[in-house]
């Protein structure tokens, strides 16, 4: 890859999890959308992060954030406040989980400022917040090349009007299938994305779990499959991880062809696949170059085939 030396911001939730699985379970698990995109986008270029914790967050996190080469002047650090704190448990299957504890602290009070150097990213990425803190980031950048969004059932049930005018001002929209078919009140996922093009989004991509992911950009569609892994350590920040790789790569090269959009479906698959094997951003952070490379290969060889001929 060529590097085009492209910055990218990400403004999201900074967090510490407390994490059950049916076979372990880690109380003090740093999570959070803008840390798991961060770590898996630092592998491609350079990234800043904007997001809000209080003075209980790890300080390791602060480091290895900064150790993979991650902007932290954006991160807000409230005296005597209190981090945001999740408490899931998953199922057995690893895909369904129940929120047993969610406290805000200091993420109920939120309001994104941008350090002024942030302010003329190339690339933004406005993960899982309320979309009236996506607008207003929006009002606070220059001219980003492309604006990548992330957003959730919650918002899509109880801030719509707001959600809708964010859609007309992003590029590519990251949405589960369950959320896309919230969002259209369209079952058919096909029909579901072509109705999301026309609030504003030139791409779309729906996430698929462990189906893996869709792209729907410029009337054609691409899936990529998802890696069968053995072992499903935590599933949390997966999504966080994909949309990483798939912004990093593309601030990477530089371009937004249907080409290059497919290629970052796979590294985002990629950065996903590796986060799961393990608790937190534990498994991204122990990433080089060339692991990276050898899961994409993987990954190709899924769906790599010839046409038999028929006797």
């Amino acid at each position: 890859m060529t590097q085009a030396n492209s910055s990218l911001l990400v403004v999201g939730s900074v967090a510490v999890d407390w994490v059950i699985t049916p076979t372990a379970e880690r109380k003090e698990s740093v999570g959070g959308s803008a840390t798991f995109f961060s770590m898996a986008a630092s592998y491609f270029g350079s990234v800043r992060l904007v997001g809000i914790v209080g003075t209980d967050f790890p300080k390791q996190a602060v480091e290895d954030l900064r150790s993979r080469g991650v902007d932290m002047a954006g991160l807000e650090v409230v005296p005597d406040g209190l981090t945001f704190r999740w408490k899931g448990r998953y199922h057995a299957n690893m895909n369904d989980r129940d929120t047993l504890e969610t406290q805000l602290n200091v993420f109920e009070t939120f309001d994104p400022k941008l350090p002024d150097a942030y302010r003329s990213s190339d690339l933004l990425f406005l993960a899982n917040i309320q979309p009236d803190l996506q607008l207003r980031v929006l009002d606070q950048v220059e001219r980003p090349r492309l604006v990548g969004l992330d957003t959730m059932n919650l918002w899509i049930g109880t801030a719509r009007a707001k959600l809708l005018e964010v859609l007309k001002r992003v590029d590519v929209l990251m949405i589960n299938e369950e959320e896309a078919r919230q969002l259209t009140e369209e079952p058919n996922l096909v029909k579901a994305a072509a109705m999301i093009a026309e609030l504003g989004p030139k791409s779309v991509v729906i996430k698929r779990g462990e189906y893996g992911a869709m792209l729907f950009h410029d009337g054609q569609i691409f899936a990529a499959p998802a890696l069968p892994l053995a072992n499903v350590i935590d599933p949390t920040g997966a999504g966080d991880s994909f949309a990483g790789g798939f912004m990093g790569y593309l601030g990477r090269v530089g371009e937004m062809t249907g080409e290059h959009l497919r290629s970052a479906m796979i590294y985002g698959s990629v950065l996903a696949s590796y986060c799961v094997e393990g608790f937190s951003y534990d498994n991204i952070a122990a990433l080089d170059h060339a692991k990276i490379d050898a899961r994409y290969d993987a990954f190709s060889r899924l769906t790599q085939f010839e046409r038999a001929t028929l006797g």
